[in-house]
């Protein structure tokens, strides 16, 4: 390994490295970068784009000309608005696409300066492959036991009271920002993009212990436009499921609280139901939108559940998931409030 260089295995070490700092552009770091990771474009992405323009339409010389301008304009403001002061003895990593020139130049800038800087080898892009492998082996060495129930049984909430007992979580829902339905958009809460979920995914699935069971909810193949890895799919499926029957006033109830705040945007939920048009009648969709426009909250989720949800969780569970038709471990409740979720989730850790 050449000098101020840095392979992937090294990141995993505990105080390799007191920083890592990537050098794409704010476009290129939002659609998924390395956790934890910091953004110092080199190129912004308006100047990615004309540099990219220049090379393909005029000549690499060219490109490289204005593009070493911008290169170092940017460097020189990283480092007076970021890094002067830090110590001599600071090692930071630096990452571009693929371990070339952007991550280069800063690399080899801080190590004239006289910190110890590496660049990593092949970048962002070696990373992405990694994380895509990973992905598709560890999921397999898990004991997953996959929380089910209808909706509004409260899966997700006895999750967290399962992980403020000390189980371990896999709480997919909330790494993917949406509650897997229709009507789990989260209000001004986009969704990640697949490779930041994905990234966001191996990060959690590298903390748990092997040898202990990690709690997961029943998910779908896709959570909003989230797909979930074939793997952890595949390992979910093959779990032991508990069942969470939860009376169905309690779900109602539940459901008021849990996403009260489509009370606060009547417009924005109808253009929702809207979705549902495929799937139920013109009249029946057109009901529903009447009930919000009149603030028929109850009789509202009642009906969706009985005539949409319901029937919909019933064929998903039979059709996917092995350990529900093999008769699963039930958790009767009639209480889905702070207290009530509680105790089912120390039923379920059997405590």
């Amino acid at each position: 390994m050449k000098q101020g260089s840095a392979s992937l295995e090294e990141i995993g070490h505990p105080g390799a490295f007191d920083e890592i700092i990537d050098v794409r552009s704010p476009a290129e770091f939002a659609e998924d970068h390395i956790p934890g990771a910091i953004n110092c474009p080199v190129l912004d992405n308006d100047q990615r784009i004309e540099v990219g323009t220049l090379y393909k339409q005029a000549s690499p010389f060219e490109a490289k000309k204005i593009g070493a301008a911008y290169v170092a304009e940017n460097i020189a403001r990283h480092l007076r608005e970021k890094f002067l002061d830090r110590p001599k003895t600071w090692r930071p990593l630096i990452v571009c696409w693929r371990g070339g020139q952007r991550s280069g130049s800063m690399t080899l800038i801080f190590r004239r300066i006289g910190w110890d800087a590496c660049q990593l080898e092949g970048g962002y892009k070696v990373y992405r492959k990694q994380v895509v492998e990973a992905l598709a082996e560890l999921p397999r060495r898990l004991r997953l036991k996959v929380v089910c129930g209808a909706t509004g049984s409260g899966k997700s909430r006895i999750l967290q009271a399962l992980a403020r007992l000390g189980e371990q979580v896999l709480d997919l829902e909330e790494l993917a920002c949406h509650k897997g339905s229709v009507l789990g958009v989260l209000p001004d809460q986009p969704q990640p993009s697949q490779k930041a979920f994905e990234s966001r995914l191996l990060l959690a699935l590298r903390a748990f212990d092997p040898e202990r069971p990690v709690y997961v909810e029943a998910e779908s193949r896709k959570i909003g436009h989230i797909h979930l890895p074939d793997a952890l799919l595949e390992t979910m499926r093959a779990g032991q499921c508990l069942n969470v029957e939860a009376e169905f006033a309690a779900r109602v109830d539940f459901l008021l609280r849990d996403y009260a705040y489509f009370l606060q945007a009547p417009d924005w939920l109808n253009s929702r139901l809207d979705a549902l048009r495929k799937l139920q009648s013109r009249e029946t969709v057109a009901r529903w939108q009447e009930y919000v426009c009149t603030g028929q909250w109850r009789e509202l989720v009642g009906e969706l559940l009985a005539l949409h949800y319901d029937p919909l969780y019933q064929r998903s569970q039979n059709r996917n998931y092995a350990g529900f038709t093999a008769a699963p471990q039930t958790f009767a409740t009639d209480d889905l409030g702070a207290q009530g979720i509680e105790a089912v989730a120390r039923r379920i850790a059997g405590r």
